[in-house]
């Protein structure tokens, strides 16, 4: 009965190995097949990269193909490194033409900044302010074609849009967006959106707070505007901003009395 036993634990421990090593074989086989389809893959794609480019030898092997993956990788990164730095020249070359006063070449050169780095909100920013330059520079008279003008201004509005899309806790293109509703496109309604949403992250900004509660006072929701003029009074230690901001209240409480 003991021999039995033993020979049938034999038997198990056979039927065991036979099952893991045909584990192990399958295990094998599919990692080599895996690998095996990948390196195909990647053939695949060198062959397809290569086939728009110059003739040349396609790598053939997992070592030729890992060879010039390394090699171009390395050209890649330097490429990349380089648009970078591009992007920063035209951004530097933007900001002292602004500097100037040259807003027309300043916008040139940050959309070719732009061109480089499409992700970065100060080079929207930058353009919407000098496009805006351009665009109150225009003169309005008689006879004049505007279309140009109001371009400067669809692209300062567009490039402040985009910044805030990018970072919407960039306070500056909000307050020059609604500086541009206010003052310049007649749409109140829109800068009391812009103007609210920044003054949240500046609380503080005397001039945010006098184009916001203009725009109050233009659309006839005066409780607004005299509760902002009345704030500026508690801001501000300006003798001349109280002052100002006092004339706005005891105008603004005349609106309201009728």
């Amino acid at each position: 009965m003991k021999s039995g036993l033993q020979g049938a634990g034999r038997m198990f421990k056979k039927d065991t190995f036979i099952a893991l090593l045909s584990l192990a074989i399958i295990g094998g086989s599919v990692v080599f097949f895996y690998n095996h389809l990948k390196n195909s893959e990647r053939l695949e794609m060198a062959r397809g990269i290569a086939a728009f480019g110059p003739q040349s030898k396609v790598p053939e092997t997992t070592e030729e193909l890992m060879a010039a993956i390394e090699m171009y990788g390395q050209r890649i990164e330097q490429h990349v490194q380089d648009a970078a730095q591009t992007a920063v020249y035209w951004k530097i070359l933007g900001a002292r033409l602004a500097e100037k006063g040259m807003h027309r070449h300043a916008v040139g050169a940050f959309e070719n900044a732009v061109y480089y780095n499409g992700e970065d909100p100060a080079l929207y920013y930058m353009t919407g302010r000098s496009a805006l330059e351009v665009a109150v520079s225009i003169v309005d008279f008689p006879e004049a074609d505007l279309s140009e003008r109001d371009g400067f201004f669809a692209l300062a509005e567009t490039s402040f849009l985009r910044a805030i899309e990018l970072d919407v806790t960039y306070g500056a293109p909000r307050y020059s967006l609604g500086q541009m509703y206010a003052l310049n496109l007649d749409r109140p309604e829109d800068a009391i959106v812009q103007l609210d949403r920044y003054l949240q992250i500046s609380p503080q900004d005397i001039g945010a707070i006098f184009i916001l509660a203009r725009s109050y006072f233009v659309t006839s929701q005066f409780p607004q505007a005299l509760e902002l003029y009345e704030r500026i009074l508690t801001l501000s230690g300006d003798q001349q901003i109280k002052d100002g901001a006092q004339a706005n209240i005891d105008m603004t409480r005349e609106m309201m009395n009728g």
